[in-house]
């Protein structure tokens, strides 16, 4: 059974809320792992309520907003992209302490930030 909208939106900000945990904790690579994560559940909420169907399983963020037609303002999208990109070296790191160096605070702040930015749009709708 397909789990309803709301459902994902609540482990959506549940996750928000473990990014911003890891963020306090200074677990920056982690902080962008849950950002994504979140992101990635919100949209699956919003393709369950679109197209009235399981979402697919893939943590590609931008296939899951082809699929949705969904289209969000350009400085969102542009987000969304550089966030998809990163993950994959945040979730299987190919090396530890060059990815602890390239997510410092202030970078990881700011993709906090905008993700949240993200989150509450996507709920909005």
């Amino acid at each position: 059974m397909a789990k309803p909208t709301e459902e994902w939106l609540t482990q959506a900000n549940y996750d928000m809320d473990t990014a911003d945990y890891m963020f306090r904790g200074g677990r920056y690579m982690y902080t962008v792992f849950m950002c994504h994560l979140s992101l990635e559940k919100a949209l699956k909420g919003r393709y369950a309520e679109k197209l009235g169907k399981e979402p697919p399983k893939t943590h590609n963020l931008l296939y899951l907003l082809e699929k949705m037609k969904l289209t969000l303002p350009e400085d969102l999208f542009d987000f969304i992209s550089t966030l998809n990109r990163v993950s994959i070296p945040t979730r299987y790191p190919d090396d530890l302490q060059r990815i602890l160096k390239d997510y410092d605070k202030k970078k990881t702040k700011e993709m906090l930030d905008q993700s949240k930015q993200v989150l509450q749009w996507l709920s909005a709708r």
